[in-house]
């Protein structure tokens, strides 16, 4: 009962985390820009918007500029994020990637980064008032949330050890539609049972600005407004028209 509730689970997880995110798409794709409002500095050519996105996705660029600490602890979040999520990867391929195998170590380390920089944000959004003032319990719940996962993660890699190969076949037997039984391990089922609500709750959360950050048109646009017309899409939607 306990595997085929779980497996039920991480489907209907999986389904609500990727279409989701393919209705939010195409809701930002469809939603017109009205005006060529590029944040400037901004480049003037296409190719230079590539560049600029590229340097804000990786670096981060705009958030640097605006707030140091603020940055610091949301570039080493996201980075250990992305080397824990890559990690997570050998969980999902057999026989393992050879470059998720090298990530195995730094991945480690990483899942204490990702609780370090997580507990720095949320110690600005108490800490700092006028954060304070404008953050919302969601706010709070979302990193509670997610720093819930990465302890519960590392309490499983050093204290509250798991059969990490039942995970795994648990796992394969999901994507294979070929179940097997899950550990009934309490700190795995927490942390299954959080990565889960993360999922459903992904896509109607400020978490959102992940894929949304392409769709910015203060971002997305160059600053060629005197050599090109804009002209704005027509609304898809009478709904969308209203809004």
């Amino acid at each position: 009962m306990l595997t085929i509730a779980y497996a039920v689970l991480f489907y209907g997880a999986a389904l609500v985390l990727a279409g989701g995110i393919a209705y939010r798409m195409w809701e930002y794709s469809t939603t017109p820009a009205p005006l060529k409002i590029p944040t400037t500095p901004a480049p003037v050519t296409r190719g230079g918007v590539i560049v600029r996105m590229a340097r804000e996705v990786v670096l981060f660029e705009s958030l640097f500029k605006a707030n140091k600490w603020i940055w610091l602890f949301g570039w080493i979040f996201h980075a250990a994020l992305l080397l824990v999520l890559l990690r997570h990867l050998r969980y999902f391929t057999q026989p393992v990637w050879g470059w998720v195998v090298l990530v195995q170590s730094p991945g480690i380390y990483a899942g204490f980064a990702l609780v370090a920089g997580l507990a720095g944000l949320w110690a600005r959004r108490v800490l700092v008032p006028r954060i304070r003032y404008i953050s919302a319990p969601s706010d709070h719940l979302m990193l509670a949330l997610i720093i819930a996962i990465g302890v519960s993660g590392l309490a499983m890699r050093y204290v509250f050890r798991t059969d990490i190969v039942a995970v795994k076949a648990f796992f394969l037997g999901l994507m294979y539609f070929d179940w097997q039984p899950l550990p009934a391990d309490p700190v795995l089922l927490i942390h299954l049972a959080l990565v889960a609500a993360l999922m459903i709750i992904f896509p109607v959360s400020k978490l959102l600005h992940a894929p949304g950050l392409f769709f910015s048109p203060s971002r997305n646009q160059a600053d060629d407004a005197r050599e090109r017309r804009h002209v704005a899409p027509p609304l898809r939607t009478a709904a969308r028209a209203r809004q």
